[in-house]
């Protein structure tokens, strides 16, 4: 008597699901991941190019009192946070730049209006070794 043994074949999903389940769940993490850090990484350099932004490193890196606290070369150390919004030959801006130089560290703060050109209403260094506040809008 002949053995009715069938083999059930199970199909690529029954095989196939324990290690597809968590590698497909990853896959949708790093993709949501990298499509947030280029958003950020976006935002970050069109505020890097910005005019006000680089006005305001243009002060700082020739500031004498700065460049005495912070030492030289001073350069953007980190994220720049806050906001710019431009439309044609008008905006505003208020972002805060980390700034270091071969002595320490500080904040840049940057607050202007751009009526055709930007008019900085704030700009100021905070030194966080000493705690310290200049402003480089006074003469």
């Amino acid at each position: 008597m002949e053995d009715d043994y069938t083999e059930v074949r199970k199909n690529w999903w029954e095989r196939n699901w324990k290690w597809f389940v968590p590698t497909g769940c990853l896959s949708l993490l790093v993709l949501f991941g990298l499509f947030i850090a280029g958003i950020f990484f976006g935002v970050t350099s069109i505020m890097k190019d910005s005019d006000a932004y680089k006005g305001a490193m243009t002060a700082v890196q020739h500031n004498k009192v700065v460049i005495e606290k912070l030492g030289n070369p001073i350069e953007s150390d980190g994220m720049v946070s806050g906001s710019i919004n431009v439309s044609n030959d008008t905006g505003n801006c208020d972002i805060q730049i980390p700034i270091k130089g071969s002595k320490g560290t500080g904040t840049l703060f940057v607050v202007a209006t751009k009526r055709g050109s930007w008019k900085y209403d704030e700009l100021s260094v905070y030194i966080k070794a000493t705690k310290e506040e200049i402003d480089l809008l006074k003469k």
